[in-house]
């Protein structure tokens, strides 16, 4: 979908409308995702809640809009099945096995850092020195996290939360590089690419010994939610917020997700951080709302 030049560009108020439910739906999950693991390995997991969610989308899209069903870029919907729902989904799930919920989230959403540092390389935007003491800033903080010079027993985990970020930067950068005309390929995309990635997920499923899935009211809930509104509606949301606003905008709503997991994870879970952890998480906050300001005053500059 092309975005609309200029002012109206940055303020699009249905894009910004998706990001808050967006930020609502995808903050919460990641307490009901680590409720979820309870009951399920993680790689069966992820992929029964991707099967089920693409599956969803593309049935609505072949009622709904069936010339708009088949992917209209199909390598690079591939590419983006891989980066967003294998990696990005696998490594979330395998980090929540054994990492905390929040803390999980802080580090995923590391992801606009990873944008900011790779997007020149990658849709040759100029290089922003503002963004680089904000970087810093947010290393300090992910430093302070992770704590790699203690012998921390969910050191493995944050690291697999920061890769997952990691992979999701590189499918934003995948996703804003395929043409959009319309929201009913960006329907078309997310589905697909979702299936995609689900057929690579049940492979890897059988093939990694896990205990079986306990089917629990709790986990059916839990499954239903990531299927529904975590997945299905989220990731469309999320494709298409990345078609209707610049990238530095987009990845800039982490800034409220991982504040929404942490405090649902410390309410729900009991899951409380330590001071060296608070304190790198709040330098991560700080440095996401710098990057929004950053970004804000580039656009102004820009439309001038």
């Amino acid at each position: 979908m092309s975005a609309p030049t200029g002012t109206r560009q940055y303020l699009d108020g249905t894009a910004l409308l998706a990001m808050t439910v967006l930020a609502l739906v995808w903050g919460y999950n990641w307490v009901v995702m680590k409720i979820a693991l309870r009951y399920a390995a993680p790689f069966d997991f992820a992929a029964l809640r991707t099967l089920g969610a693409s599956l969803c989308l593309l049935l609505t899209l072949l009622l709904v809009r069936p010339r708009e069903f088949w992917p209209r870029y199909p390598r690079a919907t591939l590419l983006l099945g891989l980066l967003q729902t294998v990696c990005f989904v696998g490594l979330v799930n395998l980090a929540l096995v054994r990492g905390d919920a929040g803390k999980s989230s802080v580090l995923v959403y590391s992801m606009p850092f990873w944008v900011a540092m790779l997007a020149p390389m990658v849709l040759r935007e100029r290089s922003q020195r503002a963004h680089w003491p904000v970087i810093a800033i947010a290393i300090a903080g992910l430093l302070l996290i992770l704590s790699p010079w203690e012998k921390a027993p969910d050191l493995v985990s944050s690291l697999l939360a920061l890769g997952a970020g990691f992979f999701w930067a590189l499918s934003v950068l995948v996703a804003k590089k395929i043409p959009l005309k319309n929201t009913w390929e960006i329907l078309s995309l997310t589905g697909w690419q979702m299936l995609m990635g689900s057929v690579v997920l049940i492979v890897i499923a059988l093939l990694v010994p896990a205990r079986p899935i306990q089917w629990t009211w709790q986990f059916v809930i839990a499954l239903l939610y990531n299927i529904g509104p975590s997945n299905a509606l989220a990731w469309f949301l999320w494709l298409f917020i990345v078609a209707r606003l610049p990238v530095s905008i987009s990845s800039l709503n982490s800034l409220a997700i991982p504040i929404i997991g942490v405090l649902a994870a410390w309410l729900q879970l009991g899951e409380r951080p330590s001071p060296l952890e608070s304190t790198g998480m709040l330098l991560v906050f700080i440095a996401l709302a710098l990057l929004a300001l950053a970004a804000r005053r580039l656009s102004r500059v820009r439309n001038i």
